[in-house]
């Protein structure tokens, strides 16, 4: 049977209810786990959309029972806590509300969807069969990350819905939504990189290492490698290529970024993927020169809420000067914003630019153009950080590499 578009909703509610019960159950599984988990709060969010689902077909009251099942487990949990030995440390729910969950999947099968059923009842046994790796993750995280994953919670499911939804401001290009929309896009990269440098970056190779630099932050790994130069030279073609590798991971991240908010902005992938290939040509005779592995320095917690109102005004404050120098200053005053706004951060200016060439504001021409000045700019900027922190020998290794990316910008604005 062809399943249709609104079909598939129901699948997305379960899958919405599993993260969001994941999300509770990370935090009670850190903090305090004796009366459920990461396993038992996602259950439980299961069980409330599920009997949603089936109140559709047989009436409201099915949701009444579903919380009435749920109430006599959170009672039976706390009485079996007050009893010493196994009956105490039989207190967690999991079992019971995946018993509840067969019950409603058995349910489903006939009367209906018959796959939704069975896609229920595959989610239960993969999150039982997963007990040891998903108390294992919860585990790895400290109380500084689970604040990191709060915080983003906090600024995309708490504070994103209430921020308002129109055009404000002069020439009605500032939308409160849509600013916040572009932190939450900004965190949300930042942080999934932090996450997988979490489990896989402290022994991660060179590669990877640079490429969850690029996707945390180009700029925090160029000064943190040119430091670790300075602190043992042996290693400086290791460090040089972790920073090379981050700058081409760049370009991928901004070409996420376009795509997600102005999909029809085709003319920006050509440039895009010419300074993704002239940034990673150096890349072959760098892992030659380096002599072994290393994996990722130390990352900092990339949601912040001061940084999150860093970025909001930032965006905010480029998107104000960019349709401003277009309007009144021209496509001169347009790139000179372009190349400042590029020097230490490159999501707001290609975000903001993209933004206003998906409006209409600004022409396609001018868009990418704007992109590649910011680009520019920004590697620069990281260049001149390299020849800080790493010293003139180090710099004479990124020479070749950064004088290529440079050219790269260069001839695009020239001949394209």
């Amino acid at each position: 049977m062809e399943l249709r578009a609104e079909d598939i909703q129901p699948l997305h509610q379960i899958l919405i209810s599993l993260m969001l019960g994941m999300l509770v159950g990370l935090q009670r599984q850190w903090a305090d786990p004796s009366l459920g988990g990461i396993r038992t709060f996602p259950f439980i969010a299961l069980l409330g959309t599920t009997c949603a689902v089936i109140s559709e077909k047989i009436g409201t009251w099915m949701m009444g029972l579903g919380f009435f099942a749920i109430l006599c487990l959170i009672i039976l949990g706390n009485l079996i806590k007050r009893f010493p030995g196994e009956l105490r440390t039989h207190s967690r729910l999991g079992t019971e509300l995946a018993m509840l969950l067969v019950f409603m999947a058995g349910a489903m099968v006939r009367i209906g969807p018959t796959w939704l059923a069975a896609a229920l009842a595959g989610i239960v046994a993969v999150v039982l069969h997963a007990k040891i790796e998903l108390h294992g993750m919860a585990s790895r995280f400290n109380e500084k990350e689970l604040k990191a994953i709060m915080q983003f919670t906090l600024i995309s499911l708490v504070i994103f819905p209430l921020v308002p939804n129109e055009s404000l401001g002069p020439m009605k290009i500032f939308n409160p939504r849509d600013v916040w929309l572009m932190v939450v896009l900004i965190v949300a990269i930042s942080l999934g990189g932090y996450i997988i440098y979490k489990f896989f970056g402290r022994k991660a190779g060179i590669l990877l290492g640079g490429i969850l630099g690029g996707i945390i932050s180009s700029t925090a790994t160029t000064v943190t490698q040119a430091k670790m130069n300075r602190q043992d030279s042996d290693k400086s073609w290791t460090c040089a290529l972790v920073i090379i590798v981050a700058w081409a991971t760049v370009y991928i991240r901004l070409a996420f970024e376009v795509g997600l908010v102005a999909p029809s902005f085709g003319k920006i992938w050509f440039p895009l993927l010419t300074l993704f290939v002239a940034a990673i040509v150096p890349v072959p005779f760098l892992w030659k020169k380096a002599s072994q592995q290393r994996g990722m320095p130390l990352q900092s917690n990339p949601t912040e809420l001061k940084t999150a109102f860093v970025l909001a005004a930032l965006y905010s404050v480029i998107l104000f000067a960019v349709a401003f120098a277009k309007k009144y200053a021209g496509t001169e005053g347009l790139y000179i914003t372009a190349f400042l706004s590029g020097i230490t951060d490159m999501d707001a200016i290609t975000l903001s630019t993209s933004r206003l060439v998906e409006n209409g504001t600004l022409i396609p021409e001018e868009g990418w153009r704007t992109i590649v000045i910011a680009v520019i700019s920004n590697t620069t900027f990281k260049g001149l950080i390299a020849r800080f922190w790493g010293g003139k020998v180090f710099f004479r290794i990124l020479l070749v590499p950064w004088t290529i990316a440079m050219a790269a910008g260069i001839a695009l604005l020239i001949f394209f």
